[in-house]
């Protein structure tokens, strides 16, 4: 998330520094940039603030007017306007991101020795907040690579170190370069430099008008097997959904996915610069992990074998990501009735709405303590999962002698760890040539959210003429539905009632867990498989707010109802070559 250190924070309002961010985080309260007081009912067990890079702490200079910073007319021009507020420092903020991916940011706020003192000041901060076993601080980042004016390629950088290793070395910014493997020698170096670890994880394919997944490089060079490889030692995770859309899949990518069409942001990239026909295949997660397993028929290495997480990239210094405590992707869409019709981005007249925000989302690691080592490594070896925002606890393991029985456990981490690997792992070798994979999965619910629908696995493989396929199977669910001639789950049913912004549990189930086998499973092709837990239907925010400000003007175009739900990251099955 970010905080009043991030330029575009600041200039949007922002005034929630890093200190309170953490202390927010940790469950104390704090008042928000629009003077509302805010409290988490359940802290977080950790957190990493992941600041821009790009004039990282310099903004606050700018809104106090300092007169080194002002002799630059656009930097001047940024104070009035945000110190203005309202539609003057909106007008900023959008020529702040645009001249940013354009790389025209003025020279005055791009100096690297003052990034390097206010970095240490950060760290300095984020240490104050670490305490081992009770809440880890991460260290961290956001390289905010925009090539092309807004082609969206953003990588939050995450330190497995404290900050006598981390201030060794100055942070990677878009000044420096906008080309991501060009960040992967900046971590390469990083390592050598300090003998620490960082890992990256891209974000928002979605707003990267075909960039994310493309199979060249930004600057027009094929990709090959080095790159190849790098990319899948430097980037374990990806994050597929926060307050700028959802990026697992996309409607047209997996048409017979009912439950696709989920917070999709698809009008452009991050300057809302419009799509063309092409890019979408580029931008969703379960199509990179196809494509993945395409390329390491090519290359011998996977490129997109990534774990699945989730985060708010919340800009208020305030990480809020369930329906009921929505605070918005700036200040200006805080709660209040004014963001039922406000605008979260406005480049020249291409819109995305404050309505089309999403309320999400979280990463959960298993990690054996809470501390930055178990934390890290956990990412690193992508035993991680995301959810929209509910605390939905889920395991996946993968192996290939799992049985009913091992369902009917009350720990099934002590059996899947036992008989397989769990979620971001590889299976083991086969046993035999007659087996097929099985896996073990678990779900239990948010105690203060909706009970679970439905658990799927989603299956992706490589065929035997090269192509990439797709299913989904609903795995387990809740009640005595049964499944129609085609294999179709009926739906669970719906108890919102809309015009308390309620619902009631009496349909789903507290948890779901078993065991399934791969019925379609060919030992000659490879493939992955992720869970998708489910939610019955509940409120979504906008309905919320609908409730709670008597005068928010929502029009009939507003989702008011929403179906969260957990992923977890793959497991893979993988031809020996």
């Amino acid at each position: 998330m970010h905080t009043s250190w991030s330029a575009d924070a600041i200039a949007a309002g922002a005034r929630v520094g890093p200190d309170e961010a953490l202390r927010f985080a940790k469950g104390e309260e704090i008042t928000s940039s629009t003077g509302q007081s805010v409290k988490l009912s359940r802290p977080y067990d950790w957190m990493a603030i992941a600041d821009h890079s790009d004039a990282f702490g310099v903004m606050a200079g700018v809104i106090a007017g300092d007169p080194n910073l002002l002799a630059d007319p656009i930097l001047k021009r940024w104070s009035v306007g945000m110190n203005a507020g309202g539609a003057a420092a909106t007008e900023a903020l959008m020529e702040m991101i645009t001249l940013q991916g354009l790389g025209k940011i003025p020279d005055a706020i791009t100096d690297p020795d003052t990034q390097l003192d206010m970095w240490r000041m950060f760290t300095e901060i984020v240490e104050g907040h670490n305490d081992p076993g009770t809440f880890t601080a991460l260290i961290g980042y956001e390289w905010s690579s925009n090539i092309g004016g807004g082609n969206n390629l953003h990588r939050n950088i995450i330190y497995r170190d404290g900050k006598a290793q981390a201030d060794r070395v100055r942070p990677l910014t878009t000044f420096d370069t906008e080309i991501p493997n060009e960040l992967w020698d900046w971590m390469e170096l990083y390592e050598k430099e300090t003998s620490g670890r960082v890992l990256a994880i891209p974000h928002n394919g979605n707003l990267s008008n075909g960039l994310m997944f493309a199979t060249e490089t930004p600057d027009g060079v094929p990709i090959d097997a080095e790159w190849a490889e790098k990319r899948a030692r430097w980037e374990p995770l990806y994050e597929i959904t926060q307050t700028k859309g959802t990026s697992e899949t996309h409607p047209s990518l997996s048409p017979s996915d009912e439950f696709a069409d989920f917070e999709i942001w698809d009008a452009g990239n991050l300057n809302v610069v419009p799509k063309e026909t092409g890019m979408l295949e580029y931008e969703y997660a379960r199509e990179a992990l196809k494509r993945g397993l395409a390329l390491e028929a090519e290359f011998g290495v996977n490129p997109f074998k990534f774990g699945l997480i989730g985060s708010t990239d919340s800009h208020t210094g305030i990480s809020t990501s369930e329906e009921e405590n929505f605070f918005g992707k700036f200040p200006a869409s805080e709660p209040s009735a004014e963001r039922s019709t406000g605008n979260a981005f406005d480049f020249e007249g291409r819109v995305v709405k404050d309505w089309q925000l999403g309320a999400t989302g979280l990463m959960a690691v298993w990690a054996k303590e809470n501390t930055r080592a178990s934390i890290w490594d956990a990412m690193n070896r992508k035993e991680a999962y995301r959810t929209t925002g509910p605390r939905i606890g889920v395991r996946f393991f993968g192996g290939w002698d799992f049985s009913e029985q091992d369902a009917q456990s009350r720990n099934p981490a002590a059996r899947g760890y036992g008989k397989g690997v769990p979620m971001g792992g590889d299976l083991m070798p086969m046993p035999s040539d007659d087996a097929a994979p099985s896996f073990l999965v678990a779900a239990i619910k948010d105690p203060f959210s909706g009970n679970l629908d439905r658990i799927q696995i989603i299956k992706g493989w490589l065929d035997a003429e090269g192509s990439t396929q797709e299913k989904i199977f609903d795995v387990v669910w809740a009640g005595d539905r049964a499944p129609d001639a085609e294999g179709k789950l009926p739906p669970v049913g719906d108890t919102v009632e809309l015009e308390n912004a309620t619902w009631t549990n009496t349909i789903g189930a507290s948890e779901l867990i078993t065991v399934w086998q791969d019925p379609e499973f060919d030992p000659s092709m490879s493939a992955f498989y992720y869970a998708r837990v489910l939610e019955i239907p509940t409120p979504r925010w906008t309905a919320y707010d609908a409730v709670y400000f008597k005068d928010a003007a929502f029009g009939p175009e507003v989702t008011m109802k929403t179906v969260e739900r957990a992923y977890t990251s793959p497991i893979w099955y993988t031809l020996e070559r």
